[in-house]
């Protein structure tokens, strides 16, 4: 077993404290966190050890898990690998894509593994596609969620859209060319709810909703590429997947499986297929797979620089909502 550190346990540190000590790969060395409260919470739950001082914590460990408020995590990260300890580091990676340039630099320095927390890379719905031939030409995401007062020191877009850029980043093998994109600031001072549509070099579209002031919950994505119609849902962790085959294909599955149509092109064959599912701690595989990346010596599933490169699109995005309200602004 390899030693870990916890830095903060609030809500969802507490959720990766509970996973830590259910793996059989980490041994949970301690954590450090300054709110009073939140600590003796979780001494008295877990019967973890609280550290006040951050030094003598990484002097016990191997490896350092980050789940304190973004605007921390480049400082907490830099001094980790700075004494050649592997960082995980949720979402959004850091607070500004500066900073996540100068991880990328200190990461390659020091020669340690660095995973980041886009969990939804674990998400059943979303490994059910694995082994299949993805050719995205179209995506459309809807990301919903109520309003909660913790997560707003950033907007929805490094809040919940970036899950989505760090997916759709993964599926597409291209540059983004263009985004576009609007947004609203409603209950805090960063947008809360967002529009971005992205093109690619490939010709390839996404475009996602993301909202944090909903009065439901969704998370779903929809896939089409030629001959694919592909719908994911987060939420309940399933997957369907619509093909179509030309009717003498040569890897047409049986007839029993199959319904015939006409199109304006001839006959074609649809299948429909829900891939069976199970049930997975998607937060505890992905600290597994962070050991394993470690001590196999090789490269996480989400790499820091995937980190990097969702931060980046979140903050074009931002940019480009930030030039709309600019523009609405002018014309009152």
């Amino acid at each position: 077993m390899m030693r870990i550190a916890l830095f903060g346990a609030g809500h969802l540190g507490k959720i990766h404290l509970k996973c830590i000590q259910a793996t059989t790969c980490w041994e949970l060395a301690g954590f450090f966190e300054p709110n009073d409260a939140n600590a003796e919470s979780v001494i008295s739950q877990y019967g973890a050890r609280r550290f006040t001082s951050l030094e003598k914590l990484l002097q016990e460990v191997d490896a350092v898990d980050i789940v304190t408020p973004t605007p921390t995590h480049f400082k907490l990260a830099a001094r980790a690998m700075s004494l050649g300890k592997h960082v995980f580091i949720e979402k959004p990676v850091t607070q500004t894509v500066a900073e996540s340039n100068k991880l990328l630099q200190l990461a390659e320095k020091h020669g340690v593994t660095v995973q980041v927390g886009h969990v939804e890379r674990f998400n059943p719905a979303f490994t059910a596609l694995h082994g299949m031939p993805l050719n995205p030409m179209f995506i459309e995401g809807h990301r919903l969620a109520a309003f909660q007062p913790r997560g707003t020191d950033v907007s929805v877009i490094l809040d919940l859209m970036i899950h989505d850029l760090d997916l759709i980043l993964h599926l597409i093998k291209a540059p983004v060319t263009k985004v576009s994109a609007s947004g609203v600031a409603v209950l805090s001072h960063t947008p809360d709810i967002a529009n971005a549509r992205i093109e690619f070099a490939n010709g390839a579209v996404a475009n996602l909703t993301s909202s944090r002031i909903s009065l439901k919950q969704m998370r779903k994505m929809r896939i089409f590429q030629p001959d694919h119609y592909l719908s994911l849902d987060f939420l309940d962790k399933n997957a369907q997947i619509v093909r179509l085959f030309e009717q003498n294909a040569p890897n047409l599955p049986p007839q029993d499986q199959l319904m015939e149509f006409d199109t304006n092109k001839g006959k074609k064959w649809l299948q429909l297929q829900m891939p069976e599912t199970e049930p997975v701690n998607a937060i505890q595989r992905e600290l597994e797979t962070f050991y394993e990346a470690i001590t196999q010596q090789t490269p996480p599933v989400v790499t820091l620089h995937d980190g990097a490169e969702a931060l980046k699109l979140a903050h074009r995005i931002l940019k480009e909502i930030s030039k709309a309200e600019k523009q609405y602004l002018k014309r009152q």
